[in-house]
């Protein structure tokens, strides 16, 4: 980043016409002989120039064990195997040096693994700290719980239910700076976390502002975040980049913003952008470096055009874990300026060649205190039943079916509610259940409780309402959003309740044939109606579920399930109950 009077003043002292003439002092960039971009040390440019290294991950998820899948064939052809928490750290320790920050861009927590969230993610906060990472941008899931549980994740202390994990020994909070720029209390006018991070870096002075993206009110329970407020993402970048330069005089700045796009290349290319983070970059100041990004779980590697012309890395490195970003600047040290032409970045596989033994021990420690519950068998398929938030969120789902088949049996009763027909949505069903899958030797078929847990590990509740069939209409219509981050959001529903989707019709007019048990539902009756209390609230923008009276509180959604799979043994893969035209 350069600074018009002081690109004037170098251009002064290098042509020899200040100072009587003699300039010993160019601020020109290093040229490409003196650059070496592989070092951290300073003697290739001399004293002036310095290396910055920042790098960096997303979406983290609490994915603890090196369990998960490569990513997608055309994402990495290799199909590199990939992931978990030691293999991360020993590849950050391992490109560290001594010119690097570690970063992340939220989703450390929530919608976990069942190690970490069986602990309300006290695991993964622990491992984060101890990988060296010094600051993270909030995203959505670290609201899953609320924004009093998100601050006791940074400052600490027993979790309201569950108390302390290990006897005396209280969980101690993050080491790591949550950073929420656009985060305010709706009372007070305050920030709920800092906006701003800044650490020397090989002698120069790095400013992270970190931002998660304004559709969090959509995306986790409503009642969990009513203090607050999001703001506008980029505006509150630019007041932050300004006060870090004017006030701190920082002048190398990353932005971390919980929002993404999407690319069609492999993991390190950027084959045509697209997302909201396009017009991110385009209102975000030149001041800025470069940006990273996440919360589409997409893996880029881009370089884009500030607002000035100038060239910044905007990056994503993939979720989980199974990547990181090494975003690499050239610096002068006397002026905290970037030499942006010679900025970079590349995302890097985390293979599992080597590992880090002090997380290694902290993974241990967790899974010895997890005991034997991940292992109790509470059901079984005969067949694979799937469809979960990691395939396709806008179509159907055989699981999704199932889960909101669960909601229907814990609410059916009259005196837990009475429902008539149940929702659950596809991207809130985190898992598919694999008959062949053998998490802790169980048989084959069997369903564990760590299973179950992938499948619904939000701790949502199960509610029931009063809804006209009208409004029942208008939550099926909103499955399609064309102001949503993800346009198509889809629906299971339960036995006995189908209805027709044409999707050539208009926005608003692609559901007909709404019918309960082969009745068709009228818009002036009232029916009972069970979903998650998030939907209830109006999360992923299904507003229509809020016109719902007569609210009648359920179980949490992860005990339901279990008992419910405890109740239907030999359980398969349900038929389609919506007709698609």
């Amino acid at each position: 980043m350069k600074r018009t009077s002081r690109g004037a003043l170098a251009l002064f002292l290098s042509l020899g016409l200040a100072a009587g003439g003699s300039a010993t002092i160019s601020s020109a960039a290093p040229s490409d002989a003196e650059r070496t971009t592989d070092t951290d040390s300073t003697s290739a440019w001399g004293d002036r120039w310095g290396q910055v290294n920042v790098l960096s991950f997303s979406d983290f998820h609490g994915h603890l064990t090196p369990d998960d899948p490569p990513f997608d064939p055309e994402v990495d052809p290799d199909q590199t195997p990939v992931g978990g928490a030691s293999h991360l750290a020993a590849h950050l320790k391992k490109h560290r040096g001594t010119a690097s920050a570690t970063v992340s861009v939220g989703d450390n927590i929530g919608g976990s693994t069942f190690l970490s969230g069986m602990f309300h993610d006290e695991p993964t906060i622990e491992a984060l700290d101890s990988m060296g990472v010094s600051a993270s941008a909030v995203g959505n899931h670290e609201f899953d719980e609320g924004t009093n549980e998100l601050l006791r994740m940074q400052h600490g202390g027993s979790h309201w239910k569950d108390g302390n994990y290990f006897p005396g020994k209280p969980y101690p909070g993050a080491k790591m700076q949550y950073l929420a720029g656009n985060v305010f209390n709706k009372k007070s006018g305050r920030r709920i976390l800092p906006a701003t991070h800044v650490e020397e870096v090989n002698g120069v002075k790095v400013g992270f502002i970190g931002l998660v993206t304004p559709e969090t009110t959509s995306l986790v329970s409503p009642d969990g975040i009513s203090s607050v407020r999001f703001d506008d993402m980029a505006k509150r970048a630019n007041t932050a980049a300004s006060w870090l330069s004017n006030a701190k005089g920082v002048e190398t700045i990353v932005v971390l913003v919980h929002e993404g796009g999407n690319q069609e290349g492999t993991y390190n290319e950027c084959a045509n952008l697209s997302g909201p983070i396009v017009e991110l970059n385009e209102r975000i100041h030149s001041r800025v470096d470069g940006i990273v990004s996440g919360h589409t779980h997409a893996a880029f590697n881009c370089t884009l055009q500030d607002w000035k012309g100038g060239q910044r890395p905007v990056v994503a490195s993939g979720d989980w874990g199974r990547a990181f970003n090494k975003m690499t600047f050239t610096v002068d040290r006397r002026t905290g300026d970037v030499a942006k032409k010679y900025s970079k970045a590349t995302n890097r596989l985390t293979t599992r060649d080597i590992r880090d033994a002090d997380v290694d021990a902290i993974v241990e420690k967790w899974q010895e205190k997890a005991g034997p519950e991940r292992a109790k068998v509470v059901g079984n398929v005969t067949e694979d039943i799937t469809g979960d938030a990691s395939g396709d969120r806008g179509i159907e789902t055989p699981m999704a079916n199932v889960v909101a088949d669960s909601i229907l049996w814990g609410t059916r009763a009259q005196e837990k509610g009475g429902a008539q027909i149940s929702f659950m949505n596809v991207g809130g069903v985190r898992a598919s259940l694999l008959r062949d899958q053998i998490t802790n030797g169980e048989a084959v078929g069997e369903v564990t409780y760590e299973e179950a847990y992938k499948v619904a590990p939000f701790g949502n509740l199960v509610v029931t309402i009063d809804m006209k069939g009208s409004d029942i209409k208008e939550v099926l219509e909103q499955q399609y959003d064309p102001s949503r981050g993800r346009q198509y959001l889809a629906m299971g529903v339960s036995e006995g309740f189908t209805y027709t989707w044409d999707d050539s019709k208009p926005q608003g007019q692609k559901v007909s044939e709404m019918k309960l048990d082969g009745t068709a539902i009228e818009d002036d009756e009232t029916y009972k109606v069970s979903t998650l209390s998030f939907l209830q609230q109006g999360g992923d923008n299904f507003t229509a579920f809020e016109k719902g009276t007569n609210l009648v509180g359920g179980p949490e959604d992860l005990d339901n399930l279990v008992k419910y799979l405890e109740a239907m043994p030999d359980l398969s893969a349900p038929q389609d109950r919506v007709k698609g035209l």
